[in-house]
């Protein structure tokens, strides 16, 4: 197993990878590491670990930590490896921290302690205590709808001149408030800043941001690194073809039934449909039924993506 290297800053596509399941406490081993190695072998930059997408807050600490185990044992230094240590314990940060830096992983990723909402001083303090007993360096993760909590511009260049908190990643959804934080950082070039809706990403790279850590690059890794470099050279025509592509796979496989989970199902039902990793998701929620499962189906062979499905 060998360490990864964290650039400064880190730019490209990042996936939130999804954690394959057999059931709600058992990892689908060979699942994952087909998962791993399609995104990598789809040219991606970096992995992200047990972040939202993983479904970090529903799996056991147990299986948090043979996650970090499998990620960093199949990569084997291939791309850089971020952990998602959020928690409302800071001990259990700290813990899965220690765990991601013995495994080998590059950084960690923490958005604020949930529950109860922080106030911007809460915030600034929080982050201090928590570098202060941490062995890799930290990305701020802000996602607001999780959290009821936004980090504002100013407490990010704050926290930002402690040296061991290297990025931040934006699950906002708001360009505006995006732009703001670029511009509060924008004498700060080593500080990486990433955009997590993949809607978003084309136009916040072409804008200064560092990259995009889209859900979608689970399934399709190369439509998405193949928009992040159009952005990258500023080829305008090749962004605006495979945004669209991007854009329809967001209606078609994240609005699926009424479900908050829709998104998750979504991803998880494709990478079932293409025969790369188990659909499970952990308890409360459940995959999709047949009759969702065929319009995910039905959708994917309609985008035009030139992938095959196996079942």
């Amino acid at each position: 197993m060998s360490n990864s290297t964290l650039p400064r800053p880190l730019k490209g596509i990042i996936p939130p990878l999804v954690t394959p399941l057999l059931d709600s406490d058992t990892l689908d081993k060979e699942g994952f590491e087909r998962l791993i190695n399609h995104v990598i072998a789809g040219g991606v930059h970096g992995l992200f670990i047990l972040g939202t997408t993983g479904e970090a807050q529903s799996l056991s600490y147990r299986l948090r930590h043979e996650v970090i185990e499998e990620t960093c044992r199949i990569v084997d230094g291939r791309v850089p490896v971020l952990v998602g240590i959020t928690d409302t314990s800071i001990v259990e940060s700290v813990n899965l921290a220690k765990k991601a830096a013995d495994c080998g992983a590059a950084a960690v990723v923490s958005a604020p302690p949930y529950y109860y909402a922080t106030a911007q001083p809460e915030l600034t303090d929080f982050y201090k205590h928590l570098t202060e007993q941490l062995p890799l360096p930290l990305f701020l993760y802000n996602m607001p709808v999780h959290t009821k909590v936004s980090f504002s511009p100013a407490t990010i260049r704050t926290l930002a001149q402690n040296p061991k908190i290297v990025g931040f990643k934006d699950s906002s959804g708001s360009g505006s408030y995006f732009q703001a934080v670029c511009q509060e950082m924008r004498d700060m070039p080593e500080f990486s800043l990433l955009v997590g809706p993949e809607e978003m990403t084309a136009e916040s790279v072409l804008l200064g941001a560092h990259g995009g850590v889209n859900g979608g690059a689970n399934m399709f890794p190369s439509l998405y690194v193949e928009l992040y470099n159009a952005s990258v050279a500023g080829d305008l025509e090749k962004v605006r073809e495979l945004q669209q592509k991007v854009l329809a796979i967001s209606r078609a496989v994240y609005n699926v039934g009424q479900y908050g989970s829709s998104y998750l199902k979504g991803v998880k039902c494709v990478l079932g449909l293409l025969g790369i990793c188990s659909d499970k998701l952990a308890e409360p929620f459940q995959h999709f039924l047949p009759r969702e499962r065929e319009i995910v189906r039905k959708a994917v062979e309609a985008l035009n993506l030139g992938v095959t499905l196996k079942e």
